[in-house]
């Protein structure tokens, strides 16, 4: 079963950054479309950023312009800058693969991690 790992996220004020980590424990990582969604409470979970293997990006409307994922293929970690938060973006943030980037499709390992709560309150 894939282990995947989120961290980095907490509590900031409207304006803030955060810097969200994954770690993917399957092998090899770098052949794999990568992506963060994200869950708000009595939503359903959506795909907000997606990059491929070979590092392209793509970003849901609603994060676009203020957040950036990018990856390591070295440490199997996956990054998500995320500047500029609104309480909008309060969430549960996950990380797992991704079917195909440049149509937002999403995918998954067959398991999740327990993902980071990102709260965005003044």
């Amino acid at each position: 079963q894939v282990q995947l790992v989120e961290s980095g996220g907490g509590l900031v004020q409207p304006g803030g950054s955060l810097r969200l980590s994954c770690v993917v424990s399957e092998t090899p990582f770098s052949i794999y479309a990568m992506g963060w969604y994200r869950q708000a409470p009595g939503k359903q979970r959506e795909l907000v950023a997606g990059i491929t293997s070979g590092g392209a990006t793509k970003y849901a409307d609603s994060v676009k312009g203020r957040f950036t994922i990018s990856r390591d293929n070295a440490k199997n970690t996956v990054f998500l800058q995320m500047m500029g938060l609104k309480p909008e973006d309060t969430a549960v943030y996950y990380c797992n693969k991704v079917r195909s980037v440049a149509t937002m499709t999403p995918g998954d390992f067959g398991s999740w991690g327990q993902g980071t709560q990102v709260t965005v309150s003044s």
